[in-house]
């Protein structure tokens, strides 16, 4: 998971990676569906990590890691509240390393943002190769094929980023009108932002449900994701952007 060729012994186990930095972003795919009639406390519900996730030269979260939390609390539909689901993620594990996170909720994208976003909104002409077509991030930003640049929806000459091997890279930024701040603590550095823009920020494709706590804020690393309109099913497929909170540890 975390590769750092003077942190192997000579079984090839990691003798403990480098903290995460606060602000590092965590691209996901849910594995499982949680809901908030079905779903149990304590619950466990495991995710991947989609991009690889560069922390310093040599050092990297790979993608395919395993990300581990657990369902804290579920209240269903008719008990006075809005229905919701409070969850956390505590590990990232791989075979030779368990990695403790706290993390919060930036962005949450359904299934079928998640699918679009890797396909062409125009199909290839007569001469065109796939891989180069131009496709559209969730959020907006506009990726220009393999290995271009991307650039905010709004500004074609505004580059944001880079799309690379698994996703894109780019900086953070900050989206005032959902409340999400771009690069924390000094954390500037290019983040995995897989199919997820830039500004991403926010629920999108997953009507009626919003982020009633994102876990910035007390209590840290709770995330809890409510509906007022009945009770909700988070699928197996939908992506994340979690960050990483500044009291993560190894």
């Amino acid at each position: 998971m975390l590769v750092d060729a003077e942190a192997m012994d000579a079984e090839g186990a990691s003798k403990g990676g480098p903290a995460i930095p606060s602000g590092t972003i965590l691209p996901v795919r849910l594995n499982q569906t949680i809901s908030s009639a079905k779903s149990r406390t304590g619950q466990v519900i495991t995710g991947r990590i989609m991009q690889d996730v560069w922390l310093s030269r040599g050092v990297r979260i790979r993608a395919g890691t395993k990300v581990i939390g657990h369902i804290v609390e579920r209240i269903p539909a008719g008990t006075g509240a809005p229905a919701s689901i409070s969850l956390q993620f505590d590990k990232l594990v791989s075979p030779h390393q368990t990695t403790f996170i706290t993390t919060n909720l930036r962005a949450i994208a359904g299934f079928m943002q998640i699918v679009e976003a890797q396909i062409p909104p125009i199909g290839p002409g007569e001469s065109d190769v796939y891989r180069w077509l131009t496709t559209v991030q969730v959020g907006g930003d506009v990726v220009y094929g393999e290995g271009g640049p991307v650039t905010t929806g709004e500004n074609p000459n505004q580059i944001v980023g880079k799309q690379v091997n698994g996703g894109v890279l780019g900086q953070v930024r900050a989206n005032r009108g959902a409340n999400c701040r771009g690069a924390i603590d000094g954390n500037d550095r290019p983040q995995a932002l897989w199919v997820f823009s830039s500004d991403a920020c926010g629920v999108y494709g997953l009507e009626k449900i919003s982020i009633a706590h994102a876990g910035r804020s007390d209590p840290i690393g709770l995330i809890v994701l409510a509906s007022d309109s009945g009770n909700f099913k988070i699928a197996g497929g939908t992506g994340m952007l979690l960050r990483v909170n500044a009291n993560s540890r190894n």
